[in-house]
């Protein structure tokens, strides 16, 4: 390896705060510090959900002049990476239309069964190999086909994409990114244009492809004087979207791991060369994503901690705050697998009154619904390693690859509680950290680009091992006794 150190900034945007991260990297040591992070609210207007763009962008540059700040030696190069499917539109001036729509909000309802009636769920998987969500970008633009907005734009961005364009003038769409519209061909790594035109989407719309670790151009003068940033400071193409990012930060050696990127949502699955295309994977509503080297990220969604999240809201809405270390604590406390859901139920989708869906889910399915803070969460961390469960069996059947250990990155990766209850409920150890995987695999994946590190994924995980504190939970107590919840939860 070389012996170059370099320090980069990892932009990463999650759907709920944004944060700007300086890592300083050398081939033996990796350092990470946050710099800036900002809060990340969606605003409804009317009757449609939007993301306030223009103040993540905002929140973006308020990051890099911080960071300028702290990287008296410069900084290197700077990577974007964010959630899915999410998009803004371009018109022929180079200017954005209107505010990047929300993927929870409710213009997608029904379209997805109609497509899927229209086109055939089965050729849809077979050319992009994509789980099928409400909300992907392929049915967001269906349900926006007719609209003065679509009508005026003549390129469209990913979230990621769209901020790099900002801080360059560069229009292309991340690979990685990409592969979460169900609009990109997994097989080919193209753009699915034949399904496009079937399903009334233009496909002069969608830039070129670029993979992570290319250069998509220098900041932009303006920038860099508004940043303080010096000039000629390269932008660089990451796995941009943000779980491509997070499997780079996984400190995993060999091949037979599952992981759990542990958020707002749970992704759980594992690293292939190659697309599982076939229909017991689609009825299993199993995705291929692509990764960072080439790599398929073959994974499921399971609907995460957003769970405890809209929970907290609602209980400070209600002027009954509750503090999450102190409800973890006593949630450990409360009957094992009492009440039990699936997180997926469409109930728990929107935003609002978490705590009150959950109850009434629990009473439809025959359960005594949870009645305080402490029930609540113990009954999500309970489903939630149940899903995990769920999903890790489905992935190694599917897949057909051996799994020795579960590591559990991202937020969920502190909550000791989830991480204890996933390694009994998967009757797996289960390695928990780190927190930063995104920002991490972000700056690694620069870092290589840049030439302070060589190699392939082994060979970065490596240094991640060398540089950080994992946490290992080991199974415990009978696995056959998360069989009756799961038919609670699941209906089996």
């Amino acid at each position: 390896m070389s012996v170059r150190p370099v320090t980069v900034a990892a932009v990463d945007l999650g759907a709920s705060s944004g944060r700007v991260m300086l890592g300083r990297i050398a081939p033996d040591r990796l350092d990470l510090a946050e710099i800036h992070r900002f809060s990340n609210r969606p605003v409804q207007v009317g009757r449609t959900l939007h993301w306030d763009i223009l103040d993540i962008y905002r929140g973006v540059l308020d990051g890099l002049r911080a960071a300028g700040r702290s990287a008296p030696g410069g900084i290197d190069g700077l990577g974007v990476d964010s959630w899915g499917v999410d998009y803004g539109l371009i018109d022929e001036s180079g200017g954005l239309l209107g505010n990047p729509v929300h993927y929870r909000d409710g213009r997608t309802d029904g379209v997805m069964e109609k497509i899927l009636a229209d086109v055939g769920a089965e050729q849809i998987y077979v050319a992009t190999g994509s789980q099928n969500l409400s909300f992907n970008t392929l049915y967001q633009l269906v349900s926006a086909r007719d609209t003065p907005l679509l009508r005026a734009a003549t390129s469209l961005l990913l979230i990621p994409d769209l901020i790099s364009y900002w801080l360059t003038g560069s229009v292309g769409a991340e690979i990685t990114n990409a592969s979460t519209t169900q609009l990109l061909d997994v097989r080919t790594r193209t753009w699915a244009r034949d399904l496009m035109t079937r399903t009334g989407i233009d496909p002069s719309l969608f830039p070129p492809l670029r993979e992570p670790g290319s250069q998509l151009d220098e900041l932009l003068p303006a920038v860099a004087t508004e940043t303080g940033l010096s000039g000629g400071i390269p932008v660089l193409a990451v796995g941009s979207h943000d779980t491509a990012s997070a499997v780079v930060g996984i400190p995993a050696e060999g091949t037979r791991f599952a992981y759990i990127s542990c958020g707002t949502w749970s992704l759980v699955g594992v690293e292939l060369d190659a697309p599982v295309l076939t229909d017991a994977s689609r009825r299993a509503n199993f995705t291929n994503e692509l990764g960072v080297d080439g790599t398929v990220r073959y994974l499921h969604n399971v609907m995460g901690l957003w769970l405890l999240q809209e929970s907290l809201k609602a209980w400070e809405a209600a002027g009954t705050p509750v503090d999450l270390q102190t409800v973890l604590l006593e949630a450990a406390a409360q009957p094992e697998r009492g009440a039990v859901v699936d997180p997926d139920n469409p109930a728990f989708l929107p935003p609002g009154d978490m705590p009150a869906r959950i109850a009434e889910v629990c009473r439809r399915t025959g359960q005594a619904a949870p009645l305080t803070p402490a029930a609540t969460v113990r009954c999500i961390l309970d489903s939630l390693a149940l899903a995990h469960r769920r999903a890790v069996r489905a992935v190694r059947e599917l897949s057909d690859r051996e799994v020795d250990v579960v590591h559990v990155v991202g937020g969920g990766a502190r909550n000791a509680l989830l991480c204890q209850l996933t390694a009994d409920a998967c009757g797996l150890p289960v390695v928990a950290g780190p927190v930063e995987a995104t920002a991490l695999g972000n700056a690694l994946v620069q870092a290589r680009a840049i030439g302070a590190l060589s190699g392939g994924l082994p060979e970065l995980r490596g240094l991640l091992r060398r540089s950080l504190r994992l946490d290992r939970y080991v199974p415990s107590g009978a696995v056959a006794a998360w069989d009756a919840a799961e038919e609670r939860a699941f209906g089996l």
